[in-house]
Order: structure tokens, then C-alpha cells, then sequence
């Protein structure tokens, strides 16, 4: 596509005098391989009919004699179509079966470092759907922008200090009395559902009780200094428990180790200090605590300092962009939160800019809508929260009631979780549904990952080996799944650019559906075009299993 963008920008500039950079689109395939509306834009500055500026344009691509195009239609009022030859598709063959792990990779992002927080749970709660949500569609993000060859470091955030931490110690404390040796009695298998009913309980309390409110206000503040042995033994326990747990789940969500594990309480000094040398020019005393005025940036009033004299998350988040940019010196620093917090990053960043603007703009907040289920939203506030062994187990029976059985069940089941998270766009809502999510003939993971198997299935019968001669002409059928196989690194490209992983779910499931197309009409074994046809399987399935790797998802070899 990059040669064609060059040749049309040199046709402009030597035809018209115009630098004009065009806009190639995939049209249907009854039309060619590429499209453009180039004669449409430069109309009016050009004060000729679009019609003749495509038939000029035509005419100079074709006198150029480029042997990669075939072919060049006008359609309509002026639009160009490209018909690629042959020998390009013959081209892109051999270079995936030479380096078949880089096909779609480019150096879009080379260069550049990013940092990425691919899990950020606070510990003391235990894990629900909406936190897989977020691990599955930060670490899709992360390989996705290593796909574009930036240097990406992953690391993690998470909350030990502060009020939610006061509400799970408050009940804690009471179920342990002065015994702390009594948290022994809570079996292993049952420490995260311990660790959320206590929080549950602690906020109920917070809610529905002056008294149980206050004594919940001292325990938060405890939990900045410790200074109670016994608090701190319960509270240490406890926080280990916590990260038992969520190291278990991240290997289940196949969420890739992080580099730096970064904590709220590590964060507190800092965090204090950049709030308190800015009061006065960035930030404003208000009623004994410590504000940020976002009005005058068109955002809203947030508290960075409590009148108790305590860090809350808008001063801890600064202090850790800080130690961020000193840990990797980065040029981008990404954080995958829930839309319900974006207005809270951009008051936050704003309040960065005002003295530290290189920063600020270093920084990104990518929103993502909640996933919901038939019964309604969750809430971990109440105890009414859907935890991740749950999904799993839902996945499971679902694969079950549909009657298949696979050499690959563990990573079915995760296939068919992220998948439905990743098809859908960040920044909308997710309604999960197990039976959906599990389907063999729907737009879904397992299917994806069926495609894969099918694939695979077929180049281990054929007793011949994959080849193909440069000077090959191919079949529509054989013409039109190496036309879908083409279009992969552009949609790479869109997704590194946009930072979302639907782009190349879509793309997934659309060539799964072009190959069954091609296997459904198409001879393989035993036919005279055997070892070609041999040579299409193959680049679709690394295709595929390239594209699932930057989703996450397993591609395996049988099911």
C-alpha cells in the first residue's frame, strides 16, 4: 500500500503541482484491491471535474508501468480503483513463510518507550469481572503497541493505603479480636472471599454508622503509619494474602508479568510533597484540606490533600507519573481505567501541567466501559460482585451444556472471556453472556481458535510441502483469501495508531470467515494446486495466530 500512496503523492506534485497525501481504502472486492476518492478532494482547488483528474491520474500511474499494479478503474464521479498483480500477493507469500512471527509487525512506535499499567488491583478485595476486563484489554494494548516496535514496560498499581483499606481492617480486626494467630483459621482457598465479605461489611458500616465511620476514618489513616503492632500484623497478613490471590489470577488471565509492582504507600511522600510546594500557585487551601480548582480548566474541584492532613489518589497519582518518568524516562505513560474515572485523570493531569507540563502530556488515560450481566451492575461496595473463578466456571458449564469436549479447555475458556471483552470497542459496555461467548459458529474465541486448529489440521494430512512459483496466477477463491491475508498489517497499523484491540478482533473473525469460504469451495488435498493451496493455508494461519497473540489468546494446534 506504501508504494501506492508514493506513486499517487508523485502524480499529484508532477500533474498539478499539489502536495496532497491520499486516503487508500479496501473496497468491496468486486471493485479492485484499493480505492481512492484523491480526484474528489483536489476538485475544487483545482477547478476541474473529478472525472478528469482521475482519468489524468489514471493515465500517469498506468504510463509509469509499475508491474505491482495490475489494473486502475475509474468509478463513478472519479474514484480510482487498484487491481495489485499477482506477483504482489506471490511477494507477500514468501515473506511470511521467511519470517512468518513478523508479519503484520512494523516500527510505527520504534523508538518510543511506554509504560503501561497492565493490572492494578488494591488488595483487600477480591477480584471481580470488571477487574479481568481491564487486565485482558491493558495487556492486548501492551502487545499491540510492541507489535508497532516500541520498547514497552508493563508494571502495576495498586491501592494499600487509605480509605477502602480502613473498611476491610475495621471488620478484620473485629472477626480476629486481639488474636491476630485467628486469620490461621480461614483456609487458603477461602481467603479472597474472606477478604471481600470483610469489606463489604466495613462499608456497610461506613454508610449506615457515625460511630463505625469514625473509628473507619482512624483505621485509613493507620494504614499510612503502621504504628499499631497489632494492625500492622493483620494488615501485613493479610495484604500478602491479597497478593497470593491476585498473582494466581493474572497467570489465569495470561496477564504477562509486570517489570514494577508500585504501591499508594510508596507514594505518599511524594505525593504530599508536590501538593504542599504548589499551594499557592497551583493549588488552593479550602476548609483545612488541599484542592484543585479544575473549573478554570473547564474540569471540576478535586481534593489532593484531606483536611486530616492525608494524601488522597489525585496526589498519589502525581507522585507516581513522577516516579514513572525517573524508573524508565518514558515518552508515554498509558493507564486502562474505567470511564467513570476519566473526568478524575484529566483534572489530575491538568493540575500536573501547571507545573510539569512535559509530563502531563506524556500521559494517557484510556477509558473503558463495565461489563454487565442479564441480572444487572455489580457492586463491591455491597458484596454483590461476580468474581473471576465464577466467569471461568460460567464458561465451563456453558462449553459443557454445547456438547464439546477440546485437548485445550483452559484455553478455550480464556479464549472465549477475552474475546468478547477485546471484538467490542474501548470505551463502550460489555454485556457478558457465557453460552454466547462459547459458540463454535459465532464471532467468538473458540471459533477463532477452531479456524487456528482447522488450519493446522490440514497442513499435518497433506504428505506434500507448501510452494508456489513467482510467476503464478491465482484463482478467485485462492485471490480473494490472500486479498484478506493482506490486509492484516494495515489493520495492525489502525490498532497501534487508535491503541485498540477491536480493530483486529473484527479483522479476525472477517478472514476465519473468508477461509471456510475458500475450504468450503476449494479442493486441497489431492488436487493438482495442492502445494499452493498448501502455501494460502499456511500464511492464513500465521496470520491468525499472529493476530490472536497480540489479543492474548492461545492459538491452539488441535481442539
Amino acid at each position: 500500500m506504501n508504494y501506492l500512496v508514493e506513486l499517487l503523492t508523485t502524480a499529484c506534485d508532477n500533474l498539478f503541482g499539489v502536495t496532497e497525501t491520499p486516503v487508500l481504502t479496501r473496497p468491496d472486492e468486486q471493485f479492485g484491491d484499493y480505492a481512492t476518492n484523491l480526484a474528489l478532494q483536489l476538485a475544487k482547488p483545482l477547478e476541474q471535474q473529478p472525472r478528469h483528474i482521475a482519468e489524468q491520474l489514471k493515465a500517469y500511474i498506468e504510463s509509469n508501468g509499475d508491474v505491482r499494479i495490475a489494473r486502475v478503474d475509474i468509478a463513478g464521479p472519479g474514484f480510482l480503483n487498484f487491481t495489485i498483480a499477482d506477483s504482489e500477493f506471490a511477494n507477500m507469500l514468501a515473506g511470511i513463510d521467511e519470517k512468518p512471527g513478523l508479519y503484520g509487525r512494523n516500527k510505527l512506535f520504534a523508538g518510543k518507550r511506554i509504560v503501561i499499567e497492565t493490572n492494578n488491583p488494591n488488595p483487600f478485595k477480591e477480584l471481580h469481572i470488571g477487574h479481568a476486563y481491564n487486565i485482558i484489554i491493558s495487556n492486548s494494548i501492551a502487545n499491540i503497541l510492541e507489535a508497532g516496535g516500541a520498547e514497552v514496560h508493563r508494571v502495576s498499581y495498586h491501592g494499600d493505603v487509605g480509605l477502602h483499606v480502613g473498611k476491610s481492617m475495621w471488620a478484620i480486626l473485629q472477626y480476629v479480636g486481639k488474636n491476630p494467630k485467628k486469620l490461621a483459621d480461614v483456609p487458603e482457598s477461602e481467603r479472597a472471599g474472606f477478604l471481600s465479605k470483610m469489606y463489604a461489611k466495613g462499608a456497610k458500616a461506613y454508610e449506615d454508622d457515625k460511630t463505625s465511620k469514625a473509628a473507619i476514618d482512624a483505621l485509613a489513616k493507620e494504614s499510612f503509619e503502621l504504628d499499631d503492632p497489632l494492625y500492622k500484623e493483620v494488615y501485613e497478613t493479610c495484604k500478602a494474602w491479597s497478593f497470593e490471590y491476585f498473582d494466581a489470577m493474572f497467570t489465569r488471565l495470561h496477564s504477562k508479568r509486570v517489570e514494577k509492582r508500585y504501591l499508594e504507600r510508596d507514594m505518599d511522600e511524594l505525593g504530599k510533597e508536590l501538593v504542599m510546594s504548589h499551594v499557592g500557585d497551583v493549588f488552593t487551601e479550602s476548609d483545612g484540606a488541599i484542592i484543585y480548582e479544575g473549573e478554570k480548566d473547564g474540569l471540576h474541584t478535586r481534593v489532593f490533600i484531606s483536611n486530616r492532613g492525608t494524601t488522597l489518589y489525585e496526589a498519589r497519582d502525581l507522585a507516581l507519573a513522577i516516579q514513572k518518568e525517573q524508573d524508565f524516562t518514558m515518552d508515554e505513560s498509558i493507564v486502562v481505567t474505567a470511564n467513570e474515572q476519566a473526568e478524575y485523570f484529566k483534572v489530575v493531569y491538568a493540575a500536573m501541567a501547571n507545573f510539569n507540563p512535559v509530563l502531563a502530556n506524556k500521559c494517557t488515560s484510556i477509558p473503558h466501559g463495565v461489563v454487565k450481566l442479564t441480572t444487572g451492575k455489580m457492586s463491591s461496595r455491597t458484596g454483590d460482585v461476580i468474581n473471576i473463578a465464577w466467569l471461568f466456571d460460567s464458561v465451563e458449564v456453558a462449553m459443557k451444556q454445547k456438547g464439546y469436549e477440546s485437548e485445550a479447555a483452559a484455553d478455550n475458556q480464556f479464549a472465549a472471556i477475552a474475546y468478547l471483552f477485546l471484538k467490542n470497542r474501548v470505551g463502550g459496555d460489555v454485556v457478558f453472556d457465557p453460552n454466547e461467548s462459547v459458540s463454535l459458529e459465532g464471532n467468538t474465541g473458540p471459533y477463532l481458535q477452531y479456524a487456528y486448529a482447522r488450519a493446522r489440521s490440514i497442513l499435518r494430512k497433506s504428505e506434500m510441502e507448501a510452494a508456489f512459483s513467482d510467476n503464478i496466477t491465482f484463482e478467485a477463491g485462492e485471490r480473494s483469501l490472500l486479498r484478506k491475508v493482506s490486509e492484516y498489517p494495515e489493520v495492525v497499523e489502525r490498532a497501534i495508531v487508535d491503541h485498540m484491540p477491536h480493530h483486529i478482533a473484527t479483522y479476525l473473525y472477517e478472514l476465519a470467515q473468508v477461509f471456510n469460504r475458500f475450504y468450503e469451495k476449494n479442493r486441497i488435498i489431492d488436487d493438482e494446486r495442492e502445494a499452493l493451496r498448501l502455501s494460502l493455508i499456511k500464511a492464513y494461519a500465521t496470520t491468525l495466530a499472529n493476530g490472536l497473540e497480540l489479543l492474548n489468546i492461545p492459538a491452539p494446534e488441535k481442539m
